[in-house]
């Protein structure tokens, strides 16, 4: 969940000056910051849980991140995905920005839902590094999978705690929604 924070545009440079000495988190929507709000406990779980199932799958170099670490994305915008692989070698430890994310995951939220299909989906498609963009629904067991191939950005749903996520563009031939949901 997002809030604008002011209505003067902004550079790119300007606002990661500003946003690095902030306490809290905002992204940049290529004219202004805006604000990054909490999250449900579901929400969190679901993250935690992508990020150590990936963990225990990638191949190195590949490496999974939590939505702490930003990306660059089309525009010069800058988003803080829930979850994310790089698999940039060497890795640049000394930055910010996670260079060349591969894939990319976000736990959907029911008031940022519409604006994560569109216009964040619209981002990660003209990101030339992102192969993947992988969004979880959190009421149930549901993913949408965009993916980059030779015809263009493709979409496709697995349903059910018995599906599995495919994602071959890092090398994980099947992880089972399962592991990311909470147990009820």
């Amino acid at each position: 969940m997002s809030a604008h924070l002011s209505s003067l545009a902004w550079t790119l440079e300007e606002f990661l000056d500003w946003e690095r000495g902030q306490e809290l988190r905002y992204e940049f929507d290529g004219v202004q910051p805006v604000a990054m709000t909490g999250g449900t406990l579901r929400h969190s779980v679901m993250g935690m849980n992508l990020v150590v199932a990936l963990d225990r799958r990638l191949q190195r170099p590949c490496r999974g991140f939590r939505g702490d670490v930003k990306i660059k994305v089309a525009e010069n915008r800058i988003r803080y995905p829930d979850a994310i692989v790089s698999c940039a070698d060497p890795l640049p430890l000394d930055t910010d920005i996670l260079p060349d994310p591969v894939a990319v995951f976000e736990v959907l939220s029911p008031s940022t839902a519409a604006f994560d299909r569109t216009v964040k989906a619209a981002e990660y498609a003209a990101t030339p590094s992102i192969q993947v963009y992988v969004m979880l629904a959190q009421d149930r067991p549901w993913a949408t999978i965009m993916r980059r191939t030779p015809a263009g950005w493709e979409e496709a749903a697995v349903e059910g705690l018995d599906a599995a996520l495919a994602l071959t563009e890092i090398g994980i031939a099947a992880l089972p929604l399962r592991e990311l949901y909470p147990a009820e």
